[in-house]
């Protein structure tokens, strides 16, 4: 079963730990550096919260989500099936192409860390990536999703901008700066500030070059 994900490496897969400094020890801009780097933004899906790097897979299923992964048949043809949540993991891995249905025209794509030396269940794969496209679907099940306690439907460039001061970018794009070393968030929008897609991802270490 696990052959039909798009597995991206095996056996260098680390978590990318917070190094702390010794009690007593560093400057205020240290700890502050430190705080930027480990900030998780919560994202919301049908009132389930994710936390990147932390919630399972299970919690969406738990939630009645529908969650899927897609293969490659020959050149064309795209195969897509609903998970086994009992199906074990390789540990170590990093696994892509799962996407989650909030409706038929509403879904979010994922993919899923197992950081540990051991398999696990699928459905106890931590979530590591989220991406959401929010140009179609109704209004409704759009607003089903929260960024940081916000519906997405609420949020505009000039509201982002608010939201999360010390990121960067321009009037169609706003995203986090290259001193978030443990998080990426990304958000786009239309010429009239409103938002379009977003992104957020808990950045690992791994051997993208493995062969096992």
């Amino acid at each position: 079963m696990t052959k039909n994900w798009k597995r991206w490496g095996a056996a260098g897969l680390l978590l990318a730990l917070l190094v702390m400094a010794a009690a007593g020890c560093g400057s205020k801009d240290k700890e502050d550096a430190d705080e930027t780097a480990s900030v998780v933004y919560p994202v919301t899906v049908d009132g389930a919260e994710v936390r990147v790097g932390e919630t399972t897979v299970q919690t969406l299923l738990d939630r009645g989500l529908r969650v899927t992964v897609s293969e490659m048949v020959g050149n064309k043809q795209i195969n897509e099936y609903e998970i086994d949540p009992e199906v074990k993991l390789d540990g170590n891995s990093y696994y892509s192409g799962g996407s989650v249905w909030l409706s038929d025209s509403v879904f979010m794509h994922i993919s899923m860390v197992t950081p540990e030396d051991k398999a696990v269940r699928m459905g106890d794969a931590a979530i590591a990536y989220m991406e959401f496209s929010l140009t179609g679907g109704d209004e409704a099940d759009l607003a089903k999703i929260e960024l940081n306690g916000v519906p997405v439907t609420e949020i505009t460039r000039e509201k982002a901008g608010e939201m999360f001061p010390d990121f960067t970018g321009d009037d169609i794009m706003w995203f986090s700066p290259a001193s978030m070393t443990d998080y990426s968030y990304f958000t786009a929008y239309d010429m009239d500030g409103k938002m379009v897609k977003f992104s957020v991802e808990k950045k690992y270490d791994v051997d993208w070059n493995s062969e096992n």
